[in-house]
């Protein structure tokens, strides 16, 4: 058994309890699961802190914290910033209509839903905030 903590796309999260991923993949895909707060089907995998032995919960946090700041470092540094038209721009270079390029930016959920059903390659990351100086 594996324990997912589940997030919809209105922003509610959830845990549930799976055979093994595979398991998670097909009742996804066959919108068996539903967010239990709103109903939505369309449910993505929250980032999960790994557990770490012989750690506290707040110095994982920090080091999953750290993990995530650097990665938007690097985002910003190495990706155009399109904003809300993240969807519009995804289409176009996956379609040949814009030149290939990183890119990062916003998109609603249903938005991103759509893009996963054209095949079109993103992920969805969580955004840490900076901290002020």
């Amino acid at each position: 058994m594996i324990k997912y903590d589940l997030k919809c796309d209105r922003g509610h999260g959830f845990e549930a309890w799976f055979r093994n991923s595979v398991g998670f993949d097909e009742q996804k895909a066959a919108q068996e699961i539903a967010c239990p707060e709103c109903g939505s089907a369309a449910i993505e995998k929250a980032p999960m802190a790994p557990r770490l032995p012989g750690k506290t919960n707040s110095s994982r946090a920090a080091a999953v914290r750290r993990e995530l700041l650097a990665l938007r470092e690097k985002v910003e540094q190495e990706c155009d910033y399109v904003g809300n038209r993240f969807a519009e721009e995804a289409r176009k270079i996956h379609y040949g209509e814009s030149e290939a390029r990183s890119i990062y930016g916003e998109t609603s959920g249903e938005n991103a839903k759509q893009l996963a059903e054209e095949g079109v390659a993103f992920a969805r990351i969580p955004w840490v905030k900076k901290e002020s100086a």
